[in-house]
Order: C-alpha cells, then sequence, then structure tokens
C-alpha cells in the first residue's frame, strides 16, 4: 500500500457504525468464525456438556419405555416382581437426570457467562483504542449498547442452547428409531408433519435473523440518546425543552416495539406450527392407533409407549426451533461485535516501529493540511518549529484552526498532507504510547471523572506519592477550595464533575497535569473558566510547570501569552502572521487588532 493510499484511509472521514450495518443471513463464514473463535477454544467443556446431554437425554427415555412394561406385563399379568424392578429403574433414571441437568447449567452456563465478560472487555479495548474520529461521528451511549449488549446472544453458542440442541437432535433421533421399532406405519404418517415444520421452521429463521440486527442497532441509538438526554439534563431543563425530549424518546422506544413485533410475528408463527403439528400428530395416531388395537395389531402398552415416545420426538423439535432463534439471535450479536472488530485500532497503521526514548520535545510542523471533510481544508500548509523547552501560542478567531493545529500535535488527528515531526522522527512512525507517554493536555472543557477529587488528580500517576500530589494540589491552588470541603480531597464531585464549578474543576486538570509532569504539555485555554483572581494564581503555577517543557498554547485571553517565545496567528486553517508578542504589537496586524480589541472589552 503506498503512502498516499495509507494516508487517505486513515484520515477518511468515520462513518458510524449503523453505517456499516446490511442485512445477512448466517453464511458457513459465520458459522466457521464462531465455532473457531467461540466454541473451539472452549472444546472440552463443550464435549463434556454433550456427553451429559447424551446421558440425560438417554435417561429421560427410560420413563416412556417402561409404560409398556407396566402396562402389559406388570398390570396385564400382575407381575408385582416387575413392578419392583421398573421402580427402582425408573427412580435412578430420575436420579441420573436431575444431576445431570444441574452440572450442565452449573459447567456451561458459568461458562458462558466468563465468556460473556471476556467479549465486553475484548469489546471495550479495542473501543477505546479507536481513533477520535469514531467518536465523533458515534454516540457514546450507542457505544455502551454496543459493549454490554452484543455479545449477550453469545451464551447460547457455549451455554445449554447449542448442546441442548444437540441433545434435542440426539433425543429426536433416538425417539424415532424407538417409534420405527414400535410400529413403522404410524410413525411415517406422523413424521411428514415434522418435515413440513422443519423446512418452514428453516426458513423463517433465515427472516428472523436481520431483524434481530436491526433490533441491537435501534437499541444502540435509543440508548445513546437517552445518555445524551440525561447528561444533558440541564440545558434541557434550562430550555423547558421537556416535551421535545419525551417525544424523541417515544419515537425511539416506538421503533424498538415495531421491531420487536415484527420478530415476535415470525416466532409466533413457529409456536403455531408446532401447536398445529402437535394436533395433527394426536389426530393421526387417535385414529391409526385406535384402529389397529381393535383389530388386535397393536397392544394398548405399544400405544401408550409410542405416544410417549412421539412426545420425546415432537418435544425437542419444538425446542431446537426455539434454541435456533436464540442461536440466530447470537449470531447477529457477533455480527455487529464483528463490525467493530475489524475497524483499525489508533497507532496500528503499518509503519509504527519507532519507540522514542528521552524525549527532548522538538516539535516540527512542515506543511501540514488537515480536512475532517474531503476538499473542507482546516488548516493547510501550515509549517512552524517548537522547539524544546519553549512556548508556542496559537491564536485567531473561531474556527481557524486552532485546536485542529494542537490535536494533530497531540497524535489525536493525523494530517491528510505534511508532515508533523518530533525530535526528528515522523510522529506517523512513532508508536503512539511511546510518545503519549511524555504527553500531558489540559483541555477547555476539561472531563473530570465520576469519584473524589484526589482520584482525579491521581489518574495521570496513580503510583504518585502524598507528596508528589500534595506538591500538586498547591501548584494549582486546588487547596483554596477543598479545604472548605468536609471531605477536602476525598470529596465526591459527581458525574463530570458536576459538584464543583468550572474554574475548580479547571484547577483539578491543570493538578493533574502538573502531577503527570510531562515534557511536551498542550494547553488549551486551560484558563478560560477562571476569575481574575485565580487566573493570576494559576498563571503563576502554569509557569512554573511550563519551565523546560515544550508548550503549545491555544488561548482567547491574549494577555495570558504575552511572555510566549512565539505566537502563531492563524486565520483560514493558514498562518499570517508570527513573532513574539511586542514583534506582532509592533507590526500593528491582525494580532494587533485582536490584542487591542480585547483591551478595550
Amino acid at each position: 500500500m503506498s503512502n498516499a493510499t495509507q494516508t487517505q484511509a486513515r484520515t477518511a472521514p468515520a462513518k458510524t457504525v449503523s453505517e456499516n450495518t446490511e442485512k445477512k443471513s448466517v453464511s458457513l463464514a459465520s458459522v466457521r468464525h464462531a465455532f473457531v473463535t467461540i466454541v473451539w477454544p472452549r472444546r472440552k467443556l463443550v464435549f463434556i456438556g454433550l456427553f451429559l446431554i447424551g446421558i440425560n437425554r438417554l435417561a429421560g427415555l427410560v420413563l416412556p419405555g417402561s409404560t409398556k412394561f407396566l402396562i402389559d406385563d406388570v398390570i396385564g399379568e400382575g407381575n408385582t416382581g416387575l413392578l419392583k424392578l421398573l421402580l427402582v429403574v425408573v427412580g435412578a433414571a430420575l436420579f441420573i437426570q436431575s444431576i445431570t441437568s444441574f452440572l450442565l447449567t452449573r459447567l456451561l452456563s458459568i461458562e458462558a457467562q466468563h465468556l460473556i465478560s471476556v467479549l465486553r472487555t475484548q469489546m471495550q479495548k479495542h473501543i477505546i483504542r479507536l481513533p477520535l474520529a469514531f467518536f465523533d461521528n458515534n454516540k457514546s451511549g450507542s457505544l455502551v449498547a454496543r459493549i454490554m449488549n452484543d455479545v449477550e446472544g453469545v451464551r447460547n453458542l457455549v451455554g445449554t442452547g447449542l448442546v441442548q440442541l444437540v441433545g434435542g437432535v440426539l433425543t429426536a433421533v433416538v425417539a424415532l428409531i424407538l417409534l420405527i421399532q414400535i410400529n413403522a406405519r404410524m410413525t411415517l404418517f406422523t413424521f411428514l408433519p415434522l418435515v413440513v415444520f422443519g423446512l418452514i421452521s428453516m426458513k423463517a429463521f433465515s427472516f428472523i435473523r436481520p431483524i434481530f440486527r436491526r433490533r441491537g442497532k435501534i437499541n444502540a441509538e435509543v440508548t445513546g440518546r437517552l445518555t445524551e438526554t440525561l447528561g444533558g439534563i440541564r440545558v434541557i431543563k434550562g430550555f423547558h425543552a421537556e416535551s421535545q425530549e419525551f417525544a424523541v424518546f417515544e419515537r425511539g422506544v416506538d421503533r424498538v416495539f415495531q421491531n420487536v413485533k415484527e420478530s415476535l410475528t415470525a416466532t409466533s408463527l413457529i409456536t403455531s406450527l408446532a401447536t398445529l403439528l402437535m394436533g395433527l400428530t394426536s389426530v393421526i395416531i387417535m385414529g391409526i392407533g385406535g384402529t389397529m388395537i381393535i383389530n388386535g395389531q397393536m397392544t394398548v402398552g405399544d400405544f401408550v409407549a409410542f405416544t410417549l415416545y412421539l412426545a420425546f420426538l415432537v418435544a425437542p423439535i419444538v425446542q431446537m426451533s426455539n434454541i435456533g432463534t436464540q442461536i440466530t439471535e447470537a449470531f447477529a450479536g457477533l455480527d455487529r461485535m464483528e463490525e467493530i472488530l475489524v475497524m483499525e485500532r489508533e497507532g496500528d497503521e503499518e509503519g509504527r516501529t519507532v519507540v522514542l526514548g528521552d524525549v527532548r520535545g522538538d516539535i516540527v510542523f512542515e506543511d501540514v493540511s488537515f480536512a475532517y471533510d474531503e476538499g473542507n481544508e482546516v488548516l493547510c500548509n501550515i509549517s512552524f518549529e517548537a522547539q524544546a523547552g519553549t512556548v508556542t501560542a496559537f491564536v485567531g478567531s473561531s474556527g481557524s484552526g486552532k485546536s485542529t493545529a494542537a490535536s494533530i500535535a497531540a497524535s489525536f488527528r493525523i494530517p491528510t498532507r505534511g508532515v508533523v515531526r518530533i525530535d526528528g522522527h515522523d510522529l506517523s512512525t512513532v508508536r503512539l504510547e511511546s510518545y503519549r507517554s511524555c504527553l500531558g493536555v489540559v483541555l477547555q472543557d476539561e472531563f473530570l471523572f465520576e469519584g473524589t477529587i484526589r482520584e482525579n488528580i491521581l489518574f495521570a500517576r496513580p503510583g504518585a506519592t502524598e507528596s508528589e500530589l500534595t506538591d500538586a494540589v498547591a501548584s494549582a491552588h486546588v487547596a483554596e477550595f477543598t479545604d472548605r470541603f468536609g471531605d477536602g480531597l476525598d470529596t465526591l464531585i459527581g458525574e463530570r464533575g458536576v459538584k464543583l464549578s468550572g474554574g475548580q474543576k479547571q484547577r483539578v486538570s491543570i493538578a493533574r497535569a502538573i502531577l503527570a509532569d510531562p515534557r511536551i504539555l498542550i494547553l488549551d485555554e486551560a484558563t478560560s473558566s477562571l476569575d481574575t483572581e485565580s487566573e493570576a494564581l494559576i498563571q503563576e503555577s502554569l509557569a512554573r510547570l511550563m519551565a523546560g517543557r515544550t508548550t503549545l498554547v491555544i488561548a482567547h485571553r491574549l494577555s495570558t501569552i504575552r511572555q510566549a517565545d512565539q505566537i502563531l496567528v492563524l486565520e483560514g486553517g493558514r498562518i499570517v502572521e508570527r513573532g513574539t508578542h511586542d514583534d506582532l504589537i509592533a507590526s500593528a496586524g491582525r494580532y494587533h487588532e485582536l490584542y487591542t480589541y480585547q483591551a478595550r472589552i
């Protein structure tokens, strides 16, 4: 693959997962993949399960078989000795059934739940390592639904579902042989409805599977919107938009209902056919069996045994139709999982082989361009050098490309064209973990996790000492507000830090960056949420933090970057001015306009 082709593939707009969803039938390739990746690695348990289900089903055939001897030999001839033997044999068979049923559930159901947890972990690890463009186009709530729900159906491949399917086939085959031995003619007439039922069921399963796939997609979309609604509850209440959200969610759950209704129609058809099947076979047995008993061609014991064995033939087939539906749902979930797992993870691009050692922090942009959408460039041929230990500031009007340039420097985005170098290495060839381990980021809309203030600061370095934590807290002036809380640093801050003000959240995020002690620091309007007094304190802390580190600053308050080593003024995705604060003020260009405008405000 050429470099141009690789770049195009990496920077193409990421589609939502649902755009890749297509209707698929259960193909041989899907079955083979599920067998190789899900069933075969657990073959020992599956084989044990098959052995147990075989014993279980054979033991279950003892009771109907004993009825012939009970009616014809024990009751008919008064053989009490045979009665005692029958009671012992039937009791032992029932005991074996109960033990094997318990062992089946204990072994396979638990392993199935373990498999679900493993697959959820696998999905979460893969999704987190996908590029940011993927998250820009997919709702977080939808992805949560994919991780938690899509894997549920696989329990039927390793759990009792698959084994019961095989056990049902075994029971049906043995019961069919016994029926033929009792009366081949009656067996032939009762078997025909079963064949019709099987053919219709196979057709129904091919129809049901796409419905289950669509249900997973719809559930993910509805869950995603609901997550957004709950997360944006203040905006909803602030604009009195509750009724609007009611309507959106109502439409979503109605889509789920319509899908469920569609699947229930298909499954109810199978159930109705099963009822019709049992009715037809009962009529056939009554007619043919009654005639043969009257003509002396069949004993009453044979007739009763035939009826019970027939139930053992019909019941597994009906059960297999239900299990078939479950396995069809499992394949639909695996298909949706595969859509995610085949996506290339961030950092897995071909050619990323360079592992950085001691990072100095020299960053160079060489004719870098970037477009979120093809043909609409946000950055256009920008070039600059940020030497190790210096401060480079990006300024410009909204939408000029400042945050995009910082995202590229942080390796969150990959240039459409051009090269970014770190210590002389092309960043596209560097292993991301070796680069990001020396990177610190403070964003304008900083994200805090649910938990305590302490846990959020330690997020950057969980193994930091208490003295290091205390120094970071002091440098970011976090103690100024935590001292007013009863639990101090152990105060719970709620989801996304909702219990803290914007300025308090900003100080926590700055403390987190200070504790990380990075070689390269990216500040995206890190003091935007602070009042004038707090900003003065934080600027002092940031000055200490930036000392000796390569720092890229995105600033709207131009007063905060007067000491920057170089200031890059972006407009329309291009660098229109560059220089120090004094140089740019003296040139009376765009920077001078922005600075004097803010000074008047």
